[in-house]
């Protein structure tokens, strides 16, 4: 009787320690913020470009 109640006692730990199981750890993503320029910026050139084409033709 008493192997018994030690192998059920033995069985009852066993399985208690893996209940869970194996489970990955989870891993958050880095969130990395990168300042962007400005939307003026791709518009300014040309408006220059223009300005100097207008004053070249004018001083002609």
């Amino acid at each position: 009787m008493k192997k018994l109640a030690l192998a059920a006692a033995l069985s009852v730990a066993a399985t208690s320690a893996f209940a869970g199981g194996y489970v990955e750890p989870v891993l958050e993503p880095v969130v990395i913020v990168e300042e962007t320029a400005s939307s003026a910026g791709g518009v300014i050139v040309p408006i220059l470009a223009l300005i100097l084409i207008a004053a070249a033709i004018a001083a002609d």
